[in-house]
């Protein structure tokens, strides 16, 4: 069966092989005849734009003249100058007159060291056919120059008597390079078969077949080409009349396929000749016989597999019915699981914002103390001003009791101020991330940590900040985080004479870098390996929980911030913050 369907594929390939090459090579010989034809209108429409120049020029009177008197200087230089002229005029190569016997008797290159002057031409074909037949062609290689050229020839006449002969040569290197253009190799032949011009100079003065002893006579006698030696082009004549590929071995390469094409172009017997490359024809028909065979294989397999599809239609159908069933289970249980990853985000989420929460509150807790102070000040200040008051009211002393009032006032806005930036730290806030102005959030922070900073007689210096330092965050956790950083600063620094604790921001490209150093004792190793841990403290027990920097990090993280720590090079803690910036990342970054 397999033998069976594999030799149809290969019949079915040389069949389609050799169709395809025949119709490919009936493309190759119309675009090689429209080619020729466009070649052989181009050859006859320059060599017919000649053809009536001779005639023209010999009504001149001055050629009558000078073939009348051809010893008189006078007409032999008024000869040469009209000639000359002529020559320039036509854009030809040469123009020359001669007498009746061959002789020539003036021409345009007269004044060239190889003039035509003086030189017999009674052999030349276009010689006799111009005194026989009114118009003599030709084209072969000059005897004087050595040049090839087209020579056209008319007679010169007087009173109905022959004089002479004027004759033209016209240069054909325009179409030799049209030849050279072409790409295949084209060939232009005379009535003889002998290739006078073509695409490869190589192939120039070789025969399409080999030549009689006739031709080989007249060709000696006439000079065509000179002292060329005639050879036949290949080891067998050209079949110019061939439909085939014809196998060739041309004079120096190995033998090849050819296609040969032949075109008739002109009134002398001329034949332009093309000698095509069948190769790409053929390479084209086996690349399609090639997707034939392939198709006509690949739908046999299509058909056996849908045989053997058909065949095994019901245990898939099976198969199907199983793994549905387990996509169905699986699917169940990944939906449970989805759901219960949701539900411990969700409690996670919870945990988190509790402990971020119950951070603040127990940062105001460790802080009770200090802030409890911070309060009691202005509300003794306010009975002692009250009891004033009362006095100096009772006294008449208005003007005192006004300024009494007034201490009072200032005192409750105080004490306000204070309240407020207390309930604000420790309300619980929705995670809506914001633009946060940095030196705001500084300010509140430093409010917070006050009392502590009293208790220790700290310094706190603070860079001053732009109002346009804007950060990704949410004001209360970003107060945290620094309230958090602010007291562990001051906390290392407890028991100093003077404790200076400072805090920068700077806008560094896409993030804002907030740093916060103190100039204790630094960090140990052990403590910058831990420090981020939950409940990892360096504090003594019952002041602190270890979970500050922890919820910190955590909060900074969610921002898609860092929180990062190290030692100054001149002692301290350094604890930077950075966080996404809110305005314009090209700005500069000075404060």
């Amino acid at each position: 069966m397999l033998g069976a369907a594999v030799a149809f594929c290969l019949l079915l390939g040389w069949l389609a092989y050799r169709t395809l090459f025949a119709v490919t090579l009936d493309n190759e010989r119309r675009l090689a005849a429209q080619r020729l034809d466009a070649f052989a209108l181009s050859l006859e429409a320059t060599l017919s734009r000649h053809e009536s120049l001779p005639g023209l020029l010999a009504l001149d009177p001055s050629l009558a003249a000078v073939l009348g008197e051809p010893d008189s200087p006078l007409r032999i230089a008024a000869a040469n100058a009209y000639l000359e002229a002529a020559q320039q005029g036509a854009n030809v190569a040469v123009t020359f007159l001669i007498d009746a016997q061959g002789k020539t008797v003036a021409a345009s290159n007269w004044r060239l060291p190889r003039s035509f002057v003086g030189h017999n031409y009674a052999f030349r074909p276009y010689f006799r056919d111009a005194l026989a037949n009114g118009l003599g062609r030709f084209y072969g290689v000059g005897v004087t120059t050595g040049e090839p050229g087209y020579f056209l020839a008319a007679p010169v006449r007087e009173q109905g008597r022959v004089l002479g002969v004027i004759v033209l040569k016209v240069g054909l290197e325009s179409m030799e390079q049209a030849l050279a253009n072409a790409g295949d190799t084209l060939l232009l032949a005379d009535a003889d078969g002998v290739v006078f011009l073509s695409s490869d100079r190589q192939l120039r003065y070789r025969a399409l077949a080999p030549l009689g002893d006739a031709v080989k006579a007249r060709l000696a006698e006439t000079q065509q080409y000179g002292m060329q030696h005639i050879t036949p082009l290949a080891d067998q004549p050209l079949m110019l009349a061939a439909t085939q590929p014809v196998r060739l071995a041309l004079s120096g390469e190995a033998p090849r396929e050819r296609l040969i094409h032949a075109r008739p172009v002109g009134h002398s017997g001329w034949q332009v000749v093309q000698l095509g490359d069948p190769g790409e024809a053929r390479a084209t028909a086996l690349g399609a016989a090639a997707a034939v065979a392939f198709a006509a294989a690949f739908t046999l397999g299509l058909a056996a597999h849908f045989r053997h599809r058909a065949r095994r239609r019901d245990e898939l159908r099976r198969v199907y019915a199983e793994l549905e069933n387990r996509i169905a289970e699986r699917t169940a249980d990944l939906t449970e699981q989805i759901a219960a990853l949701e539900s411990t985000k969700a409690i996670l989420r919870e945990t988190r914002d509790a402990a971020v929460q119950a951070g603040k509150l127990a940062t105001l807790g460790q802080m009770s103390a200090g802030i409890s102070h911070e309060l009691n000040q202005p509300l003794a200040a306010l009975q002692t001003f009250a009891d004033n008051a009362s006095a100096l009211l009772a006294r008449g002393r208005y003007e005192e009791v006004a300024e009494n009032l007034q201490m009072i006032s200032e005192l409750v806005d105080r004490t306000g101020r204070i309240v407020r930036q207390l309930k604000t730290f420790a309300r619980k806030e929705a995670p809506t991330p914001q633009a946060v102005t940095v030196a705001s959030a500084i300010e509140h922070a430093l409010m917070i940590v006050e009392p502590r900073r009293r208790e220790i007689v700290a310094h706190i210096v603070v860079e001053p900040q732009s109002a346009a330092l804007l950060v990704i965050a949410e004001a209360g956790r970003l107060e945290q985080i620094l309230v958090n950083l602010l007291r562990n600063g001051l906390d290392a620094m407890a028991g100093q004479t003077e404790p200076v604790l400072e805090v920068t921001a700077r806008r560094e490209g896409s993030v804002v870098s907030m740093a916060v150093r103190d100039h204790g004792a630094g960090l140990s190793d052990e403590a910058r390996n831990h420090l981020f841990e939950p409940f990892y403290t360096t504090k003594p027990a019952g002041e602190g929980l270890g979970l500050g920097l922890a919820l910190s990090l955590t909060i900074a993280e969610s921002y898609g911030g860092t929180l990062s720590a190290h030692n100054a090079p001149d002692g301290g803690a350094v604890f930077v913050l950075t966080l996404p910036t809110a305005g314009d990342p090209n700005a500069s970054s000075d404060t």
